[in-house]
Parts: structure tokens; C-alpha cells; sequence
């Protein structure tokens, strides 16, 4: 048995968390420099793509030394991009439409966990999910999300199925 994983689930674990930055750099470059405040579902989608990229990379980590490791963090990187799915269409579908995402899930998450308080530069909600829906290209912030978690979502699959 080789001592390191496949090449093939090696290279994907580091596209999935190379992504998984861009799009957090990208939503804070639109906070920051664009004024584009964001809400709850927002800021609950960053902490995913965050968990995404510190599992990809933990999986490098220990796959050196279990190669079946490597598999194992990118089948829970695809798990953890469907979860993000299900967060981007909510907010695309149903938080979107609401005056507020107070007490929604992500909101309640997210104050609990300290995190908007402990990082509001990255996690602190500042707007409705109403007043937060925002077009990149003619395409509304939720749904690039959604498309990039389907994308994680597929590549993740494709690294935890890499046997060679």
C-alpha cells in the first residue's frame, strides 16, 4: 500500500479548498470595498466554505500518512458543499422573500456560536436577507453560491471515489 494518496484526490483536495477561499475572499471583498452588506445565510455560507477548506486540508494532512484518510475528508467536504446547497437555495428561496432571517437557523447559529460578535469582520450580519439580495452578472450572490457548492459538491464526490 502507497504511503500517499492519489495524486488525482491530492490535486482536487486543493482546488475544493483554494475555491472555498476565493469565494470567502470574494464575498469579503464585496463587503468591504463594494459595501455589500451581508445577512445571516450569508455569513453562514462563509463558515462553510471555511469548514470545506479546513477538512480538504486536513485530509492532505493525514493522508500522507493513511492515504484513505485523503477519501475520507473529501467525501465530508461533499457533504459538508450539499449542506452548503441547501443553505445557499434557503436563502435564495425562503429567507430572501422575508422582511427578516432573525431567529432563523443560520442566525441563531451564528450569534450562538460567538462568532459574529468574535469575527465580525468575516461573520458579523449587518443586513436582512431581503436587503441583502444582491446580483453579481445579473445573477443573484445566493445562486453563484449554490452553483460553486454543486461544484464542491461534485469534486469532493469525484476524490472520495479516486482509487487509483
Amino acid at each position: 500500500m502507497s504511503l500517499h494518496s492519489p495524486a488525482l484526490t491530492r490535486r482536487l483536495l486543493h482546488v475544493i479548498a483554494l475555491l472555498c477561499l476565493a469565494a470567502v475572499g470574494i464575498a469579503l471583498i464585496s463587503q468591504h470595498v463594494f459595501d455589500m452588506a451581508p445577512c445571516a445565510w450569508c455569513v453562514f455560507q462563509r463558515l462553510i466554505y471555511i469548514g470545506i477548506a479546513l477538512v480538504c486540508w486536513l485530509g492532505l494532512s493525514l493522508g500522507r500518512m493513511r492515504p484513505v484518510l485523503a477519501r475520507a475528508a473529501a467525501a465530508c467536504a461533499a457533504l459538508l458543499a450539499v449542506g452548503g446547497v441547501l443553505a445557499a437555495w434557503y436563502q435564495y428561496d425562503v429567507a430572501a422573500q422575508m422582511f427578516s432571517c432573525a431567529q432563523t437557523f443560520a442566525d441563531r447559529f451564528m450569534v450562538q456560536s460567538g462568532l459574529d460578535a468574535g469575527l465580525p469582520w468575516i461573520f458579523g450580519i449587518y443586513a436582512t436577507c431581503m436587503d441583502a439580495r444582491v446580483d453579481l452578472l445579473g445573477v443573484e450572490y445566493a445562486l453563484w453560491s449554490l452553483a460553486l457548492f454543486v461544484v464542491l459538491a461534485v469534486l469532493g464526490a469525484a476524490a472520495a471515489l479516486d482509487r487509483r
